[in-house]
């Protein structure tokens, strides 16, 4: 895939607009205006609305759960749709109004209009997964459908295929990057980490998060209605991850905590998430292939 200036060229003069302009969403909405894209978002924080409108993005404030922004914006004006929401928050309730219920939303929106044209994609999770014996995990492999957490999000994905025009989901894992590196933080500031130092992390970069979902825009006709895995290439044992990142910062080796990272269910289950299939549609390969890059990015190295 090209990375040139006009590698995102297909972009100029389209119309797009992202719910949840957060972490993700929000350098989307950036990425996607640098392009020369014309760029609406929707979110329910002020203060990001705010620095969304700083940069020349109409944005809406408003609760994608919610049907009161939907006269707000009208599907039939827009090229591309985002919804790159998160929990916020508040467990399993957090989950079910988040995505599930915001997806509703959506689809709503959509179907009310009668005009959709817009490719939708959905940033979902490879937390739906059940493997954790460190199986290699394509798109194909079985799911966690017991847990109340990943039914949420297949459920939600049942919905994105509803979608009256094209859809992609685009299961993410583990999200870091610059302002979001909970491990080095743990190390810092606890001495400790969580988990277990034998489980493989998969983790992706954010910029090579919207890389991805700029790519999945760009070769439409490839990833339209299909699910794909988006991961780096280096899934990479935890106490491997966690004896580069002392190293580095000059740290004493932490302990682990066998236990899982404060607010989640469970630990991390140990697979290697595979991103064949994504590669193989889009041309995408992560800029931040491992750890390692990523990393060295974030700490200035």
């Amino acid at each position: 895939m090209s990375t040139g200036p006009d590698a995102h060229g297909f972009l100029r003069n389209q119309r797009v607009v992202i719910f949840g302009a957060g972490y993700v969403g929000g350098a989307v909405a950036r990425a996607c205006l640098a392009a020369g894209a014309r760029v609406d978002a929707l979110t329910r924080n002020p203060a990001k609305a705010a620095a969304l409108e700083e940069h020349g993005i109409h944005t809406v404030i408003g609760d994608m759960a919610e049907r009161d922004w939907h006269e707000a914006l009208r599907v039939g004006d827009y090229d591309c749709v985002l919804n790159c929401v998160s929990s916020g928050g508040g467990g399993l309730a957090g989950y079910q109004r988040s995505y599930y219920a915001g997806m509703e939303s959506l689809r709503a929106w959509a179907g009310a209009d009668g005009e959709a044209r817009a490719h939708l994609i959905y940033t979902g999770s490879t937390s739906v997964y059940a493997a954790a014996a460190g199986e290699r995990v394509g798109e194909q492999s079985s799911l966690e459908e017991e847990a109340p957490l990943p039914r949420v999000l297949l459920a939600t994905e049942q919905l994105v295929s509803t979608w009256p025009a094209a859809w992609t989901v685009l299961r993410l894992a583990g999200i870091y990057g610059p302002g979001r590196h909970h491990l080095v933080s743990q190390m810092r500031e606890t001495g400790e980490v969580a988990g277990r130092p034998e489980v493989r992390l998969n983790l992706v970069h954010r910029d090579d998060i919207v890389r991805a979902i700029l790519a999945t825009w760009g070769h439409a006709e490839a990833a339209a209605g299909r699910i794909f895995n988006v991961a780096d290439d280096g899934a990479a044992p935890k106490g491997e991850v966690v004896a580069w990142l002392a190293e580095r910062l000059a740290l004493p080796t932490p302990a682990f905590t066998g236990l899982p990272a404060g607010g989640r269910r469970r630990n991390t289950p140990d697979r290697v998430i595979a991103n064949d299939a994504f590669k193989a549609a889009t041309g995408w390969t992560p800029r931040y292939p491992t750890f390692r890059e990523g990393y060295a990015a974030i700490l200035g190295a």
